[in-house]
């Protein structure tokens, strides 16, 4: 299956045209990313949080203490959906009415189980980690039986999908197009600056490699 077939759930109603449901596309959206917007139903109320994530293969991991109201929600009514969104600019019109944004977004489907196997717990919680920074987990302490245990990690396979995206500049009425008004795009992108190092790090303790590619990768 290339693609997510497209149902009541996820099919996009509104810019149907931006739409695409092609897994691919989605993986890449979500991979390119480490916060997403976790939405659920507590005491009858919808409540959207945004939450760091990992993803491995078609399943995305979320974690937090076992009393975590909002993981616990989940638990107790299984469903769960997520978006993940990137802007990429802001879209400045003639008009107010076309003003807009480019961006790509996936927003998500799946029924959500408690991670039970420690080995897959674990990984889990490496993932999410390394979603953030490609190799930070690996130069931490490692986690205290008493840490591991006191941490609830859920796992929501992608049981469908779709993503949306914006990319291209001003659509303005063809009376507009005349007028004396600047139009165009502001290009957006997440960077990333100099490491600052925590004012308590022993002086002997350099920025590790993995911080310094990271930041010298995102600079610009």
């Amino acid at each position: 299956m290339s693609s997510y077939n497209t149902s009541n759930l996820n099919k996009v109603i509104r810019g149907s045209n931006r739409a695409t449901y092609d897994i691919e596309t989605v993986n890449t959206i979500l991979d390119d990313g480490f916060i997403g917007y976790v939405s659920y139903v507590y005491d009858g109320t919808p409540i959207s949080i945004p939450m760091a994530y990992g993803k491995i293969g078609d399943k995305i991991y979320l974690h937090g203490s076992l009393k975590n109201r909002m993981l616990l929600s989940i638990l107790d009514n299984k469903k769960v959906s997520i978006t993940v969104m990137h802007l990429d600019g802001l879209v400045l019109a003639r008009s107010a009415f076309h003003h807009s944004v480019n961006y790509r977004s996936v927003t998500l489907f799946g029924d959500a189980v408690k991670v039970e196997d420690e080995n897959v717990k674990r990984t889990a919680l490496k993932c999410i980690v390394d979603q953030m920074i490609e190799g930070r987990w690996n130069t931490l302490r490692p986690m205290t039986d008493k840490e591991f245990n006191a941490t609830l990690v859920i796992e929501v396979p992608i049981q469908t999908a779709s993503a949306k995206v914006r990319a291209e500049g001003a659509i303005d009425e063809k009376s507009d197009l005349e007028l004396p008004i600047w139009a165009g795009v502001v290009p957006m992108k997440q960077v990333a600056l100099a490491p600052e190092s925590d004012n308590l790090l022993n002086p002997n303790t350099h920025v590790p490699k993995h911080v310094l590619e990271y930041c010298e990768e995102h600079k610009d």
